[in-house]
């Protein structure tokens, strides 16, 4: 289901501020039929491929999230448990030379672009044969190949980065778009709005994609934005903009099409906000506490796993022996990522300063932590 605003030249909406707190009314979208119809001209392999992807990344996240309780993850780690149809879609509508950014709620996505899972949850482990040599982890994958050009620790930190991308790609007269993943707090935060604009007037190739789950952290949009309808920003710079139901990965696929198509055939900028609930806390160590008994049960009613097992059963496209065969097939990946993540040797201390910079730098320190800074 998307809702489109076509803000060039309008006037943004008027509308009725609310009390602090209230929720935010409910507006209809336009194009439920469409979504509909959609899912319903996608052909049979095509959405099990799709679902097989949701299943993988869901996996690979259940994984991910043991082996930080066993320590074998350090640091930070964000899962994307609960907003798999909304990866999946995004990553549907791109092409391989196409470049992505993200923030750091990126490993369904770098799975969704092609990467490895064996070469993912290394890079999680801190291995040497994870993606990003063992020297990024969870918050920071990286592979010039799939054109994965990283995720991003500091909030909304990828989203300049994501517009320079773009203005390159524009400067060499290229057809590749630029998508650049963010959560729902980043559009608070000025580089998003630099960004945006600058976009905006250069005509830039890039898909801004906002991934609404509700939450930015433990405050939710309502109390954080005075417009929590997160798509109508892009009024503000006369940009095409839209929101979808982020757990329908045919309705996200289609969304994004239309967005990346913009991009590649007008050279135009597109901001896309998909509502994508996430399932666990805001992290692997944030239990959730700010939601009530009821939101929990709620949220595990719309799983978007769930909801497209039992539609693909209902058409009569995957049977429940057939699904239970996939899940064993892909928790089979998982398991073999984890023991090849297991194995692999840690990243010696030597290449800690290897890829600071791109080309040698004269006068760059290599100085570790315990050694002397003047050496005698």
């Amino acid at each position: 289901m998307a809702e489109t605003t076509r803000s060039a030249g309008t006037a943004a909406p008027a509308r009725t501020r609310r009390a602090r707190g209230a929720k935010a009314p409910r507006r209809e979208t336009h194009a439920a039929a469409g979504a509909a119809a959609a899912a319903a001209a996608t052909d049979a392999a095509t959405l099990v491929g799709y679902y097989r992807q949701m299943l993988l990344v869901r996996r690979f996240e259940e994984r991910a999230a043991r082996a930080y309780t066993e320590a074998k993850i350090g640091g930070y780690c964000h899962l994307n448990l609960g907003e798999e149809a909304t990866v999946v879609g995004l990553m549907a509508a791109l092409r391989p030379s196409d470049y992505l950014f993200t923030n750091y709620r990126e490993h369904g996505y770098a799975l969704a672009k092609g990467i490895g899972a064996d070469r993912v949850m290394a890079e999680l482990y801190g291995r040497s044969t994870g993606v990003s040599k063992g020297w990024g982890g969870s918050m920071h994958l990286f592979d010039a190949e799939s054109r994965l050009l990283g995720g991003y620790g500091i909030v909304g930190g990828q989203v300049p980065l994501a517009a320079g991308a773009a203005l390159a790609v524009s400067y060499k007269g290229g057809d590749e778009v630029v998508m650049c993943q963010m959560g729902d707090g980043t559009t608070a935060i000025g580089a998003f709005h630099e960004s945006l604009n600058i976009a905006g007037l250069w005509d830039l190739p890039v898909v801004f994609v906002v991934i609404n789950n509700g939450l930015g952290m433990g405050t939710t949009v309502e109390h954080s934005s005075a417009e929590p309808e997160l798509y109508r920003r892009g009024a503000a710079y006369r940009m095409e903009s839209a929101r979808v139901d982020g757990t329908d990965v045919v309705a996200v696929r289609d969304a994004a099409r239309t967005a990346v198509e913009r991009a590649r055939s007008e050279s135009k900028p597109y901001l896309l906000e998909t509502v994508s609930p996430r399932l666990k806390g805001h992290s692997v160590v944030d239990p959730a506490r700010y939601r009530s008994k009821e939101e929990k049960e709620a949220l595990k009613a719309a799983d978007p796993l769930a909801r497209m097992a039992l539609e693909l059963e209902e058409a009569g496209i995957l049977t429940h022996d057939e699904r239970d065969r996939l899940d064993a097939d892909v928790t089979a990946e998982i398991d073999a990522a984890a023991a090849f993540a297991d194995a692999s040797p840690m990243p010696d201390v030597s290449t800690l300063f290897d890829y600071t910079y791109a080309t040698p730098v004269p006068g760059d320190s290599r100085r570790l932590p315990a050694d002397p800074v003047f050496r005698s």
